[in-house]
């Protein structure tokens, strides 16, 4: 059996009135976003670093500070499909990526296809190998206030 390895991510970013709400690759409508030095994808940042993880790879503030300008805005899908490329470049092939995103706003449920959609693209495997799932603070802490997302991502590669 080829080596098999599971990582995490997690990350985490608060609220900031007049920027777009990026979440797995998909803009959401809001009159606020996540604030950050790229687009702030919290889920996309998630995955990067479980992806990163389980392949024994710095992570992604090791590969795309967020110090360095050429990142400012950038769009996260980006940042997965060189995270993507760099595991296949050094053997590596996804086996599944599941996350669970912490929000009490807005809404994930009904952009969950697109999502999926837009970050298997990113990865280069199939919508199905993605598991995505939304729960709320239930009103506790921070993110129960409503005062930003965090997201957590495990993912499983195999060496081929």
């Amino acid at each position: 059996m080829p080596p098999i390895r599971i990582g995490q991510g997690y990350d985490i970013h608060p609220f900031e009135d007049g920027r777009p709400m990026v979440l797995g690759g998909v803009t959401f409508d809001t009159p606020y976003g996540l604030q950050g030095h790229s687009d702030a994808d919290v889920l996309t940042h998630a995955i990067c670093d479980a992806l990163l993880g389980a392949a024994g790879l710095p992570d992604i503030g090791h590969y795309f500070p967020n110090t360095d300008p050429k990142y400012k805005g950038i769009d996260s899908q980006e940042l997965l499909k060189e995270v993507a490329a760099t595991l296949r470049e050094k053997g590596w092939e996804i086996v599944n990526i599941d996350t669970a995103m912490i929000a009490e706003k807005p809404k994930i449920y009904p952009r969950l296809a697109e999502m999926k959609a837009a970050l298997s693209q990113s990865a280069g495997i199939e919508p199905e190998q993605i598991g995505i799932k939304a729960t709320t603070n239930e009103k506790i802490g921070s993110l129960g206030r409503a005062e930003g997302i965090a997201a957590h991502a495990s993912a499983l590669i195999f060496k081929k």
